[in-house]
């Protein structure tokens, strides 16, 4: 537990053996702006408890989680981890449905995901449009694919909190969202380095990107304060 948010702590090599005794669960890769959005928002919270996985992708949690509980969670970046999570799956030779994204985009990641994961059963593509439109064919479209892992993307009603809410109609199975995944798998949009990644520098090409991130250092540092206050009220 993290300033009340919970997190787990996920070892590379463990993660197939974790994945394989979890079935029917959400996956969640958690940042520094999620965990404060927790921390407000009690459906994101309860989201969070009934995930099955909740990996961290800010360096500010991981030292965060040192800081107040001397634990050390391994991060993640968000790429690499879905990377080895369709190879845990490729190698059962599972299924895979991609849901959110442009039409245009969708396709192209699909094509990279056939020429990486030969072995992996792609069993449905359904573009942001068609989600917008069509939510009940689009969930019955999920149910009957019955996919091992639902990719979610940018897009769909709801956001993120779309998996959550519809989470009882769907068929067992993982379930993960990301935002701009598909842009990455599609090389529309170029990830950060491991290098970049590993020293924490990400958040400053996202601002480049959009500037009105640059504001997200208040967040940070409000975060910051309560690290502070839990420390010394040694309130974890």
């Amino acid at each position: 537990m993290l300033l009340k948010v919970p997190l787990d702590i996920v070892p590379p090599e463990n993660l197939p053996s974790i994945i394989a005794e979890l079935k029917d669960q959400n996956i969640i890769l958690l940042s520094i702006w999620d965990l404060l959005k927790a921390r407000r928002n009690s459906e994101y919270l309860n989201y969070l408890f009934d995930a099955a996985l909740i990996i961290p992708i800010s360096k500010s949690l991981v030292s965060g989680a040192k800081f107040l509980t001397e634990k050390n969670p391994v991060r993640y970046m968000p790429f690499n981890f879905i990377i080895s999570l369709l190879s845990i799956i490729e190698k059962k030779e599972g299924s895979l449905f991609l849901l959110g994204g442009r039409n245009r985009v969708l396709r192209k990641a699909e094509r990279n995901l056939r020429s990486t994961f030969p072995n992996l059963k792609i069993v449905g593509r359904i573009d942001r449009k068609t989600c917008r439109q069509e939510e009940a064919a689009v969930m019955e479209a999920i149910r009957k694919a019955s996919p091992d892992l639902l990719l979610a993307g940018r897009g769909i009603r709801g956001g993120e909190m779309w998996i959550t809410r519809n989470t009882s109609q769907l068929n067992s199975g993982f379930r993960l969202w990301c935002s701009d995944l598909f842009d990455v798998l599609a090389e529309k949009r170029k990830r950060p380095t491991d290098a970049i990644f590993e020293r924490g520098l990400e958040s400053i090409g996202f601002c480049l990107q959009n500037p009105f991130k640059f504001f997200r250092i208040f967040a940070w540092l409000y975060y910051m304060l309560l690290l502070l206050i839990y420390r010394f009220i040694k309130k974890y």
